[in-house]
Parts: C-alpha cells; sequence; structure tokens
C-alpha cells in the first residue's frame, strides 16, 4: 500500500519562501502552501503591501512572514535567505516568483529595460535557488524549487504585444529549471517551472486593458482567464510528495493556450 494521498499533500513542518509574495500570482501560491501547512516566509520590495499580505495569510489561520526586499539586488537576496533561516529555519520550498516585464517594440527596446527584466527574471532566480540550494537542500538531500516561468515562453506575440525580453526571460527560465534538475536530482531535489496564462495580476493587467479580457479569454480553449485558485493545486503537487518524482518539468496552467500555439 502506497501512502494516503493527504499526506502525500501535507506541507507540516515545512518552510516554504515565496518571491513576489505580496499579492497575485505569489501571494495565491503562499496560501495553498500555508493552507497544506507550511509556514511561509513572504518577500517582495514593499513593506506595506506584505504587511498586508501577511494579515491576509493570517486570517486564514496561516503562519506567516515577511522580509523586505529586492530580489534584482544580490545583497538584498543575502539578506532575505539570511533572514528566513534565522527566523524559520531551513527552506523546503522555495517559489520564485518575482518578475518584471516591459512593452516596446524589439528595434526600440531600452537596453536598461533589457538588463532589468533579464535581472529580476532569469538572474535572481539562480542566485536564490545557489544560496537556497547550497545552505538549505544540498546539505540535507533535500527540497522542492517551483519557478514561474510564462506561456510566452513558448512563441512570439499577437501582434500589439510587444514583450520581447519577457518572453526570452521566461524561456530562460524553463531552460534553467531543466538544468538545474538535472545538476541537483542526486541531492534529492525537484526543480520545476509552472508557466501562467492569462491571469489578472497588475503586471498583466494592462495588457488585458489593451487588448480587452474577453479577447484575451478567447485566445484560450477554456475562453476564461486563471482566477485565484487556478495555481493552488500545481504549486501544491510540485512543492509537496506528491510530486517527488516530478523534475525538470514546465507544467502550462492556460486554459489551453500552448495547445493552440502546439499545433
Amino acid at each position: 500500500m502506497g501512502t494516503a494521498i493527504q499526506q502525500l499533500f501535507n506541507l507540516s513542518g515545512r518552510v516554504a519562501l515565496v518571491t513576489g509574495g505580496s499579492r497575485g500570482l505569489g501571494l495565491q501560491m503562499a496560501e495553498a502552501l500555508g493552507e497544506a501547512g507550511a509556514k511561509v516566509m513572504l518577500t517582495a520590495r514593499k513593506s506595506a503591501e506584505l504587511q498586508e499580505a501577511v494579515a491576509q495569510l493570517a486570517e486564514r489561520g496561516i503562519d506567516a512572514r515577511w522580509v523586505a526586499g529586492d530580489a534584482a539586488q544580490p545583497d538584498d537576496i543575502t539578506h532575505i535567505c539570511n533572514e528566513t533561516l534565522q527566523r524559520l529555519g531551513d527552506v523546503d520550498i522555495l517559489v520564485n516568483n518575482a518578475g518584471a516585464a516591459w512593452g516596446a517594440p524589439a528595434e526600440d527596446h531600452p537596453l536598461a529595460a533589457w538588463d532589468k527584466v533579464m535581472g529580476l527574471n532569469v538572474r535572481s532566480v539562480f542566485l536564490f535557488s545557489q544560496q537556497i540550494g547550497k545552505r538549505c537542500m544540498i546539505p540535507r538531500r533535500r527540497g522542492r524549487i517551483v519557478n514561474i516561468a510564462s506561456m510566452t515562453a513558448f512563441g512570439g506575440n499577437p501582434p500589439g504585444q510587444e514583450t520581447v525580453a519577457y518572453n526570452t526571460s521566461k524561456a530562460a527560465v524553463v531552460n534553467l529549471t531543466r538544468a538545474l534538475a538535472c545538476e541537483w536530482g542526486e541531492h534529492g531535489i525537484t526543480v520545476n517551472a509552472i508557466a501562467p496564462g492569462y491571469f489578472h495580476s497588475k503586471m498583466a493587467d494592462h495588457m488585458i486593458e489593451l487588448v480587452g479580457a474577453e479577447a484575451m479569454a478567447a485566445r484560450a480553449p477554456m475562453r476564461r482567464l486563471g482566477d485565484d485558485d487556478d495555481l493552488k493545486g500545481a504549486v501544491l503537487l510540485l512543492a509537496s510528495d506528491a510530486g517527488k518524482h516530478i523534475t525538470g518539468q514546465t507544467l502550462a496552467v492556460d486554459g489551453g493556450v500552448t495547445a493552440v500555439l502546439a499545433q
């Protein structure tokens, strides 16, 4: 007989660090991990938003803390990791969610904006993974890393949606996920990615308003945008023992948009 399904998804006694966790998709995933029993550390740049997010999680009975820092700055990443280990102990689950986008035609895309997107979307994923992997996961021979990519990693955009740096960065996240999974599998660490489709978030709402929510939903076979529950099951699977034999994979949670692109 195998392990009971409730136990496979149970995160009691585990510690999760969620970057970009003060709102949107990051907060949704933090909520899922906390409801499954994990202690959660949220990090983002703005203290006020983090305090509000932790209060929301506390209302649901979740043990949540926060530490402010800029994931684009290596010194801040070290500070965030130090604070998390000091206050909660070794990290079992790392969710690399912090990210940025920039809209501009490729021929006019500012170099500074390109570097900003790459620094936050790719470099921070590597640096957080490197620190938590080296300090917490490799020594204990266990860990779960979940990187947040995007369905834009798998192709270009429709006309009018000009986010060349964002698309490129998320494609890099997909292959960084594979590379880390191959290196760290021997240490009992799984490394996977989630590729969300169209969700309402501060980052995506400008594009949704520009294109129109109904028009964006029409691009998906499910004819809907993602909601406040649609990433919960995916992150819990990849963060728990239920996903212990899944690594190096990218799961699209996009209402089927990438299935259309694959035709």
